[in-house]
């Protein structure tokens, strides 16, 4: 008798403390779901059919999070990188416009300026994300397939560098996590149990298309020195990388290029006059948008598939000042061409370096 009712005991206790924990994790999520913004954009490409080049409208819809009360918005850049207009949903539903400020799209992650801040618009805290640790709990607030505001809970599962998950040349960090996430979930924030953001989510890793349990964010402190601190600098265009066989079969006269396929409206790549992608290809199981240009350099710098090059050319925009040229050299039906432009200024843009024209 003594046994079962420590057993009993025992299992009242495990199940208030669950209860416990529930509670707390709906007591965080009423104090920062307000800060939760749902994402849409809108995107214009040409593309060749059998009457020549016809326009085609494509959307998205993601997930971002407010981050200060003079309106700015963090997301995921893959969203918001060559998107015609942006606009930003809050739980209220009202709807307001925004234009890109930072990007960096090797890390997927991007600063929005929203056009004004809604009265009463609660503003979520950028937490230290060298402080959380694996095991801890997180929970996920964003749009998966559209539906606004869902809430999903788990830990996290492990810390990566950028390099060894996605393969890309971004110096950063994930977040590996197994808190449910989605098609729409990108750019929405992952918080910690102190309502802090300590994650902004990117990938999922699917053989399904839906979620498997392998979930990943960016983390904070990598979100800050990119976008709050180096402002890395907005292109307005999405490409491809080719390299090794790739770069062979688009006859490129160096080892490596990126493929431009989707060029924003008045954006710098749009001022430069960098041509997009016209026609849906697939080489291998990669499918691809070709017809457009193949960037081989930028400002004198030949593009090269490391971290250092890419950092170079971040430095470069930030020494050009507003209205100084700045030139990039592409690989176009075949002939190598070079283009030039000057730097495009803004109002409010950082002092010094090159300012992104708002996408409209």
């Amino acid at each position: 008798m003594r046994v079962q009712f420590r057993s009993m005991l025992a299992t009242l206790c495990l199940a208030a403390a669950g209860a416990a924990a529930a509670g707390e994790i709906a007591d965080r999520y009423r104090q920062v779901s307000g800060a939760v913004v749902i994402i849409g954009t809108q995107q214009t490409m040409l593309l060749a059919g059998s009457q020549g080049l016809q326009r085609a409208n494509a959307g998205s819809i993601g997930s971002g999070v407010l981050i200060s009360s003079d309106g700015k918005v963090i997301t995921a850049a893959h969203l918001v990188q060559a998107a015609n207009t942006i606009k930003v949903k809050f739980h209220d539903g009202e709807v307001i416009e925004a234009r890109v400020v930072a990007s960096a799209p090797l890390a997927d992650v991007a600063l929005l300026q929203l056009e004004r801040v809604p009265e009463g618009a609660v503003v979520a805290r950028l937490g230290d994300s060298r402080g959380a640790s694996i095991g801890d709990q997180v929970f996920v607030v964003g749009a998966p397939y559209g539906l606004a505001h869902t809430l999903t809970v788990g830990h996290l599962s492990a810390r990566h560098t950028k390099n060894a998950v996605m393969g890309g040349f971004e110096s950063g960090e994930l977040f590996q996590t197994d808190a449910a996430v989605n098609v729409g979930n990108s750019g929405g924030p992952m918080f910690n149990m102190a309502g802090e953001v300590i994650g902004i989510v990117s990938h999922i890793f699917s053989k399904s298309g839906g979620f498997e349990g392998l979930g990943f964010s960016v983390t904070s402190d990598t979100v800050r020195r990119l976008l709050l601190e180096e402002r890395t600098f907005w292109t307005g265009f999405e490409g491809t990388a080719l390299a090794g066989p790739l770069a062979a079969i688009f006859n490129l006269p160096q080892a490596f290029g990126v493929l431009v396929e989707h060029v924003a409206d008045n954006s710098p790549a749009s001022a430069l006059g960098l041509r997009p992608g016209t026609t849906p290809s697939r080489v291998g199981a990669q499918e691809f948008l070709l017809g457009g240009d193949v960037i081989l350099s930028v400002m004198g710098i030949p593009v090269v598939q490391d971290d250092d090059t890419y950092r170079r050319i971040q430095e470069q925009f930030r020494r050009v000042g507003p209205d100084e040229p700045f030139a990039v050299t592409v690989l176009r039906a075949g002939e190598v061409v070079r283009l030039s432009a000057p730097c495009p200024a803004r109002r409010g843009a950082p002092a010094g370096g090159c300012a992104p024209v708002p996408a409209r």
